[in-house]
């Protein structure tokens, strides 16, 4: 009886959907407001401000979920949570992250050192 009172009060404090939007808005200012009057620093573009928020959101909501798991000892699921989290942070990273210019290549006459 213990047990399910206690869980009851951890999943009022919060669901996943506002741990997710916590992390998101928490992330998303910081990343929007710091450096600004560093002099001569550009403020961060908006898909740097929407990435890092989106990933500061994953990160909250699956360590939520992983501290759950882990007061509950309930360790696959905490295993997975962190899994879950990270790859949500690795493929936002991925599809928001403009990509690199590949390296131009070079004549097949020269070699690597000109």
């Amino acid at each position: 009886m213990k047990r399910a009172k206690r869980r009851g009060k951890a999943r009022g404090s919060g669901t996943l959907a506002a741990d997710f939007t916590r992390g998101m808005v928490a992330t998303g200012l910081l990343t929007a407001v710091q450096d600004r009057w560093v002099t001569g620093a550009e403020p961060p573009a908006p898909r740097t401000v929407l990435r890092h928020g989106l990933q500061g959101g994953a990160a909250l909501a699956a360590a939520s979920v992983a501290a759950d798991a882990l007061r509950n000892r309930d360790y696959a699921r905490l295993a997975l949570a962190v899994a879950a989290g990270a790859a949500g942070v690795v493929m936002i990273e991925h599809l928001l992250n403009p990509a690199e210019e590949p390296p131009q290549e070079r004549p097949k006459h020269e070699d690597p050192h000109g």
